[in-house]
């Protein structure tokens, strides 16, 4: 099968290329705190850090479909990452490697791993992929993070370092009425008897643009 191949581009390369965007139009934007779970399907809502966000999820995902989109020629999709606990990145079994995938109408523009290793001296850190896809083995816990102070969700709640937070952007060509944006993991922990406290993940302040150019 000739699976559709996205061109992932950033918009300020696609500016350059162009002399004026005619139109940027938000078409979704949610940041969770009403509740609205309007056009996701297995759509969770959780609490976490005094604010309410879309998970945790462990082994699972949500998916995100809208329709009669204005005419455009971009999309952007940008939204808050939360990774929480004791993400273990590019380990083998029995801890790893524990994926996070984001995939627009089925193709993929995020294939990668996450770990939240402590990385403090005489402890090994377990290398993660992003912001590179897996299996790259090259870049050190939290590489790419927002932010590095946020605690655990459960089984690092009482750890100041338990949560990573990092702000996915992507711009990527699309002219369809359709888009459907899908986030999942493929979380692997055969050492524990509680998966979703051990590693889980949300996410926040969806943002959705159409482009015209």
């Amino acid at each position: 099968m000739i699976k559709k191949i996205l061109f992932i581009i950033p918009l300020f390369f696609i500016a350059a290329c162009h002399k004026n965007v005619s139109s940027e139009v938000v078409v979704y934007n949610n940041d969770f705190e009403t509740g609205d779970l309007s056009n996701i399907t297995t759509g969770v809502i959780g609490q976490f850090n005094n604010s309410a966000v879309l998970g945790q999820y462990n082994n699972g995902g949500f998916i995100l479909k809208l329709n009669n989109l204005p005419k455009h020629d971009l999309i952007t999709v940008s939204f808050d990452l939360y990774i929480h606990d004791s993400w273990d990145g590019n380990k083998t079994a029995p801890d790893g490697p524990d994926i996070w995938e984001m995939l627009i109408n089925g193709s993929p523009l995020i294939n990668t791993s996450f770990s939240n290793s402590d990385c403090s001296p005489g402890n090994f850190c377990s290398p993660q992929s992003y912001p590179a896809d897996y299996p790259s083995n090259y870049n050190n816990p939290k590489t790419g993070a927002y932010r590095t102070d946020l605690p655990g969700a459960c089984h690092l709640i009482t750890s100041p370092h338990g949560t990573t937070m990092y702000k996915i952007v992507k711009t990527f060509k699309n002219s369809d009425k359709t888009m459907v944006l899908q986030c999942l993991d493929k979380l692997i922990q055969t050492n524990t008897d509680s998966p979703k406290c051990d590693e889980s993940w949300s996410v926040d302040n969806i943002n959705v643009k159409a482009i015209t150019l």
